[in-house]
């Protein structure tokens, strides 16, 4: 039930007017990690970037986009055994660094920069506002989506419904 809520809530926050890159992608990918099971927890995000991908219009990076939340999803792995507010925090920031790395390589690498050292550089120079807001935003959805499921967890855990909404 919580992976189909993260999969619908991931798509519809994908597809909805946004501030460019300003989307709780790798949030999701985090959270997954740490609150899913390993199985789920990489599914989760591929199948709702493959979706939105597939109704926003693909591209030629998808391969590095989807790869990069893909690797996003071990740092929940990380959080899952290390879970407190400096890992969560740590967790977002380091994913949103990675993302960059990753999906911006793949710009480059696909041939809208020249492939040489400048090249690169001047991929990854134009690519800092979206880095500010992805980063903006993998923090605040972070926050929201760890701090609700918290808040939930404590307040149905001794209930008959813990079973049914806080599993994978």
């Amino acid at each position: 039930m919580l992976a189909l809520i993260l999969v619908i809530a991931g798509i519809l926050l994908r597809i909805i007017p946004h501030a460019p890159n300003f989307t709780p992608v790798a949030a999701i990918a985090l959270f997954s990690g740490a609150y899913l099971n390993k199985r789920s927890a990489f599914i989760v995000p591929l199948v709702l970037m493959i979706i939105s991908d597939l109704l926003i219009g693909l591209h030629d990076v998808v391969i590095f986009t989807w790869g990069g939340f893909i690797l996003v999803t071990f740092f929940g792995l990380v959080i899952k055994k290390h879970k407190n507010i400096v890992t969560i925090f740590s967790g977002s920031f380091a994913s949103s660094l990675l993302f960059y790395l990753v999906s911006n390589f793949g710009v480059w690498v696909m041939g809208w920069y020249p492939h040489t050292q400048e090249g690169l550089i001047k991929c990854y120079v134009l690519a800092l506002p979206f880095l500010r807001n992805f980063t903006l935003a993998t923090l605040l959805y972070t926050l929201a989506f760890f701090g609700i499921y918290e808040l939930v967890a404590q307040g149905i855990k001794n209930t008959r419904y813990a079973r049914i909404l806080l599993t994978g």
